[in-house]
């Protein structure tokens, strides 16, 4: 009966970090600065990759679509952040919550499994390479990479229905500088038990599939290298996947943290910076810093002749 009388919020507020003005100028500065960051290094990434030939590959093919990823899921946050920083009202309609929720598990999901993928394209050109050019075709490719897009979908409607299933009354305050599904949980009025079903069998099934492919992946790779004798087979081998290990520790490592983090929601709001902004920057400088065909294919394009 209480919800008959619930008037459907048209929009919500965003809590933000810190109501201190040279706080809130410092942190726009700097969130600008990686966002900046992080549009030009993928951005990179992805013209380096296109203009190459010798980065014609899989693996490379996979990077480009994680850049690409990594661009909108950083658009999704930070330009909307950046703004509330410069202003007094910190809100964001109901419509663009929704569209906020869908576009971050959308592109969240499609990172998870894309990263998936390319340790899969690692295992494949470590442990069976002789196999290598028969299992990573170009169509395999482009059915790889379109599953993870579909599955990051899938996750995006889902989280989108879960969302419409709530109501919002007493509170329309949400603990976070975003919209996402967990506050919006929290916070709402109405009966939660279908939405909670709908995050739990995301997290469960999409979550530990993908984690479960790169574990087993890197537990293969690893024993490859292990069994191989001279001590520059081994450095040859291991240099091979380096910059997607390293991806992949910061990429699950700062998602795990910040959602299985059960400090105070102060820390939690910083713990999902380290997610949502500079985990995207981090990804192209990784490939850039550690990858030694990126960067003698970014030596090439840049020599001047």
């Amino acid at each position: 009966m209480a919800q008959s009388n619930c008037t459907q919020v048209t929009e919500f507020s965003l809590a933000g970090f810190t109501e201190e003005p040279v706080t809130q100028v410092n942190l726009f500065l700097l969130f600008l600065l990686t966002y900046l960051v992080t549009i030009l290094g993928n951005l990179g990434i992805i013209i380096l990759i296109r203009a190459s030939p010798q980065l014609h590959s899989p693996m490379y093919y996979f990077l480009g679509n994680l850049a690409f990823v990594d661009l909108w899921f950083s658009t999704i946050i930070t330009p909307k952040m950046l703004v509330d920083l410069m202003s007094e009202t910190k809100s964001i309609a109901y419509a663009g919550c929704v569209a906020q929720v869908f576009l971050f598990q959308l592109f969240g999901m499609t990172e998870y499994f894309l990263l998936a993928t390319m340790a899969y394209d690692r295992y494949v050109a470590i442990c069976r390479p002789l196999v290598y050019p028969l299992v990573m075709t170009p169509k395999s490719c482009f059915q790889l990479v379109t599953g993870s897009y579909l599955l990051g979908l899938t996750n995006g409607v889902g989280q989108t229905i879960s969302m419409s299933n709530l109501s919002f009354c007493s509170s329309s305050t949400i603990n976070l500088f975003f919209c996402d599904i967990s506050p919006l949980i929290s916070l709402s009025t109405s009966n939660t038990t279908l939405s909670h079903i709908i995050l739990t069998a995301a997290a469960s099934l999409f979550g530990v599939s993908s984690s479960l492919v790169v574990l087993l992946s890197y537990v293969a790779i690893i024993s490859t290298i292990l069994s191989i004798t001279s001590a520059e087979g081994k450095r040859k081998a291991f240099s091979t996947c380096t910059s997607h290990l390293t991806s992949v520790s910061v990429s699950y490592g700062a998602s795990f943290f910040t959602y299985l983090n059960p400090s105070s929601r102060g820390a939690d709001k910083w713990a999902v910076v380290l997610y949502t902004v500079v985990t995207p920057m981090l990804n192209p400088l990784i490939y850039s810093l550690r990858n030694k065909e990126v960067k003698e294919a970014l030596r090439r394009l840049t020599k001047i002749k």
